[in-house]
């Protein structure tokens, strides 16, 4: 793999959340964005920014369109061009939804039929070494089945530890079928970076539940031993024995890098009943730090953006400068990352409700906007990477 490597994304996900009528309505930030009819044209932006790596993935939901039946027209005509540009694409190949025909993630089949489409993708683009096989599986077991936004829009911690450890099941799979094509790929296993304040002492013990289930996405895919607590809880809800020591003894840890994706919102207080408001206390540095000393593997800083508080690009410059300084700090205290992405090129649309209403609200986040113009993070990220580009080797500098 090169050396440090600035990201940058598009925004892919595919949920399906509640429609106006009550049936499953797909969204696709893709559609919404037009990326799908401007993608030539994003890649220039990627190109332009001075970006070696791009966050990206076909829309899997419209790939794969049934067992062993691929639809790979559109992706063919991007991937050819990501690799014509010497972009280093960091592949995705599950954001958020699965194909209509596999239902939702309390399928099992999900599992088997998601590892065919790994092997099939890695076979038709074998330059490809760089995969995030399933994205944010904790987010995507949470808002599925716990808080009931996407999916199979489930609430309850039965359905929750059920797409957990069919997602973190699939995700180990998908690895190893990669891997049987590309021995030398590695895996940035993009995590969102979580944690819990409680809002006072009779708040202690929710919140250090909901700090020990941050960890389980990575937990269960790096074969990480949890808490006795936490085993009580996976078994009480469903998970077995057998379940369990799969995750132990297939443990995908020795090929990962751990992506780490903080917002301001990752945060949060937590009050007796579960309810939780967001905050930003410890921030990325901090955070970052709790992660690394758990799995001791290279990190990546795979997303951030700006908070969307309405004054626009003064943020977004100021949240940049931020986290990059924190990565730099981390950097010369000794863990070891290896990437830093501003999440996405382009703006997001209904993010401010996670894509359950269809309300058409751009949210600034993206280094240009959705008619391709370049904002002033994004003039600021192109100079922050002339900047640094050649002073953060993996050996990068030591600040005293």
């Amino acid at each position: 793999m090169q050396g440090f490597m600035f990201a940058t994304g598009i925004e892919g996900s595919y949920p399906v959340v509640a429609g106006r009528d009550g049936a499953g309505l797909r969204v696709d930030e893709m559609e919404k964005t037009g990326h799908y009819r401007h993608w030539k044209e994003d890649l220039s932006l990627v190109s332009a920014l001075g970006i070696d790596a791009l966050r990206y993935g076909p829309p899997y939901y419209r790939v794969h369109q049934g067992p062993g039946r691929y639809d790979w027209d559109f992706t063919d005509e991007v991937f050819a061009e990501i690799r014509e540009r010497g972009i280093k694409p960091i592949v995705d190949l599950c954001h958020f939804g699965v194909p209509d025909w596999l239902g939702n993630f309390q399928n099992p089949e999900f599992v088997p039929y998601f590892t065919e489409y790994a092997a099939a993708f890695a076979k038709r683009y074998p330059w490809v070494d760089l995969y995030t096989p399933i994205n944010e599986i904790y987010i995507t077991a949470k808002f599925s089945a716990h808080e009931g936004l996407w999916n199979e829009r489930l609430r309850s911690d039965r359905a929750f530890v059920t797409a957990m450890r069919n997602l973190a099941r699939a995700n180990i799979l998908a690895t190893e079928a990669i891997m049987m094509v590309r021995p030398d790929a590695k895996f940035i296993q993009s995590e969102s970076s979580e944690y819990y304040h409680p809002s006072g002492p009779e708040a202690t013990e929710i919140a250090r539940h909901m700090n020990e289930l941050r960890f389980l996405a990575l937990d269960l895919t790096y074969g990480h031993d949890v808490s006795g607590r936490m085993y009580e809880y996976l078994f009480d809800h469903g998970m077995t024995r057998k379940d369990y020591h799969f995750f132990l003894n297939r443990s995908v840890k020795p090929v990962c890098i751990m992506g780490n994706d903080y917002y301001a919102t990752n945060e949060h207080v937590i009050k007796p009943d579960g309810s939780t408001t967001s905050c930003e206390l410890f921030g990325y540095y901090v955070i970052t730090q709790q992660y690394y000393h758990r799995y001791r593997i290279p990190v990546m800083h795979t997303e951030t953006n700006n908070r969307d508080a309405g004054t626009g690009e003064k943020d977004a410059r100021a949240w940049l400068d931020k986290q990059w300084s924190n990565l730099v700090r981390l950097k010369s205290d000794g863990v070891p990352i290896l990437g830093f992405t501003w999440y996405s090129l382009i703006d997001q649309v209904d993010w401010d409700s996670a894509l359950t209403l269809d309300a058409g609200t751009v949210n600034q986040y993206g280094l240009c906007d959705l008619e391709r113009r370049v904002r002033p993070v994004g003039e600021a990220y192109r100079d922050l990477i002339r900047t640094w580009r050649h002073r953060v080797g993996n050996d990068f500098i030591f600040l005293r």
